[in-house]
């Protein structure tokens, strides 16, 4: 079977992308979620410090392309 490569947008589906990650092993998962930490960690080190979300009494709209 010869694996091909994609570089069109439309074919980055969430489920496209959902069959990706299960693909991959536990071991690399666990080295993209640390590498996502870092990067989070050098770009805002002070995201350490925010409290937990808190609820709003605002209307919160949810845009999507369709």
């Amino acid at each position: 079977m010869k694996t091909l490569i994609s570089h069109d947008r439309r074919e980055e589906t969430p489920e496209a992308k959902a069959r990706w990650f299960k693909s991959i092993s536990l071991e690399e998962r666990m080295e993209m979620l640390c590498a996502f930490t870092d990067l989070i960690l050098t770009v805002n080190p002070r995201i350490v410090e925010t409290r937990d979300a808190q609820q709003t009494k605002r209307r919160v709209r949810v845009l999507s392309k369709t």
